[in-house]
């Protein structure tokens, strides 16, 4: 075959564009296949106890038994698929349960109440096993600004109480504490409150952290605060013989200057570009942001369509750099208005009313966020943990059938280019899919066997990498 370029011409041409294709990869590598947590609880620091994720995961599990006694009336609360087919009389109910109880999981699932079914027993398993995945020992709004000397005192018990959790095992899969902001009037109360902490935990741990520890940084709008941060951390590892790059970081988008600079530029990769690798997420405050556009505070809540644009402008600017994004919080409580033990039906009634409309919010908020590729968010009150499985469960649930034979489809693709030798050059779009089923697994909606219909094995889900699986079947190849 006659070709009219040398081999040296065609390789100087390439290895050029080979420079920028790595530079690019190395900027964008694509979703990262670590566990992310479906959600966050921001709790105040002078709340916050060794045992705090174990107490919250109890009163979620009594709210949602106490308002939503079984699957049937959660399902019919929230609308769930063929709930209007579910039976209404409590014996009706029991005996459905009772069947679906008896039967196989592959047998269930051809009932039409096997995703309501589904649904709420693994919100009880999940509250039961796991109820809060992440947790932020919080010193800003959740605290508030108080006297120095409680701050300070608040800081070293707080940690105190993290070393315990460590001790005890009851802290969340992940962890992590919020500080004041970097702004000119908080900067010093942000630097001390977390050198007290750091400096209390490590000394009590023997110069430990929990797994998967992170500082959140709130209301960054400019790249110094991050930049800021960065050399607090070196400061702080080196007085407390960490390993350089322990510290890990978290921002804010919490500002409309976080979305659109002076110069009508998106300032999001700078501001990540400044953390020097160190910031791993960033998440939304949905009221701090709706105030910054003048939302009044009846108006500002998670459905407001400046949240949408936000999103999707921090979704444009971050894609595919392995940032994790986080939604914020639904702000309606579901607590019903009347305590006590001795209350009449009408105020029983009126505190169903009042749980059920606040999960509906709540579910829905949550919903929508998943559909638009935020899989997590923020919860502030253990009675919404019920819900934000709710929503994530069926969310997974209902979609996996179409999940699995896109995912199989895609790795019948790979394995065919893997065969004939070429460069599969979409392993990033296969993250994508397998991250469906890795976040799925993570949260609990689903099982490792149950992606085996994949057609990817037990070994391959494991390595939580396309790219690996890819060279793994190259291999063998």
């Amino acid at each position: 075959m006659k070709l009219s370029l040398p081999e040296s011409d065609k390789a100087a041409l390439l290895d050029h564009l080979g420079v920028a294709n790595i530079k690019f990869q190395y900027t964008y590598p694509g979703d990262r296949p670590d566990r992310q947590p479906v959600h966050t609880v921001y709790g105040g620091a002078n709340l916050f106890k060794a045992d705090t994720c174990k107490r919250m995961g109890n009163i979620a599990l009594t709210n949602l038994q106490t308002y939503a006694p079984n699957f049937v009336e959660l399902a019919r609360v929230l609308q769930l698929s063929n709930h209007e087919h579910l039976p209404t009389l409590e014996k009706d109910v029991a005996d459905l349960t009772a069947r679906l109880d008896a039967m196989t999981p592959a047998a269930r699932k051809q009932e039409p109440a096997w995703l309501a079914y589904s649904v709420y027993n693994k919100i009880v398993a999940k509250l039961q096993r796991e109820a809060v995945e992440d947790f932020r020992v919080d010193f800003e709004d959740g605290f508030g600004n108080r006297p120095d000397a409680e701050e300070d005192e608040t800081a070293m018990r707080a940690a105190q109480e993290v070393a315990k959790g460590m001790a005890q095992g009851t802290l969340s899969p992940f962890i992590g504490i919020r500080i004041k902001p970097f702004t000119e009037d908080m900067k010093a109360r942000g630097v001390r409150t977390l050198d007290i902490f750091l400096t209390t935990l490590l000394a009590e741990t023997g110069g430990k952290l929990p797994d998967n520890f992170v500082v959140m940084l709130p209301k960054v709008t400019i790249p110094e605060q991050m930049t800021t941060m960065v050399r607090l951390f070196k400061l702080l590892e080196k007085a407390n013989g960490l390993v350089p790059g322990t510290l890990k970081m978290e921002t804010m988008v919490e500002a409309t200057q976080i979305i659109m600079d002076e110069e009508g530029r998106n300032p999001l990769m700078r501001i990540i570009r400044a953390s020097e690798g160190r910031c791993i997420a960033a998440h939304f405050g949905t009221y701090d942001y709706t105030a910054s556009c003048g939302i009044t505070a009846r108006y500002q809540t998670m459905g407001h369509p400046v949240n949408d644009f936000a999103h999707h402008m921090t979704k444009v600017a971050l894609g595919g750099t392995g940032i994790f994004l986080s939604d914020g919080a639904t702000n309606v409580m579901p607590i019903g208005p009347h305590r006590g033990d001795n209350l009449s039906y009408a105020q029983l009634r009126e505190n169903q009313d009042s749980v059920h409309n606040a999960w509906r919010q709540a579910y829905h908020h949550t919903t929508h966020s998943l559909i638009n590729g935020l899989y997590q968010g923020w919860d502030l009150n253990p009675a919404q943990l019920p819900m934000r499985y709710a929503a994530t469960y069926n969310f997974f649930l209902s979609s996996y059938d179409d999940a699995v034979l896109r995912l199989r489809t895609f790795v019948e693709r790979a394995a065919i280019s893997t065969l004939t030798g070429d460069i599969f050059d979409d392993a990033a779009t296969g993250q994508g899919l397998l991250n469906f089923f890795l976040k799925a697994l993570n949260c609990g909606a689903i099982s490792e066997e149950e992606i085996l219909a994949t057609g990817l094995t037990l070994e391959e889900v494991q390595t939580r990498s396309f790219y690996r699986i890819l060279e793994g079947r190259r291999a063998k190849a």
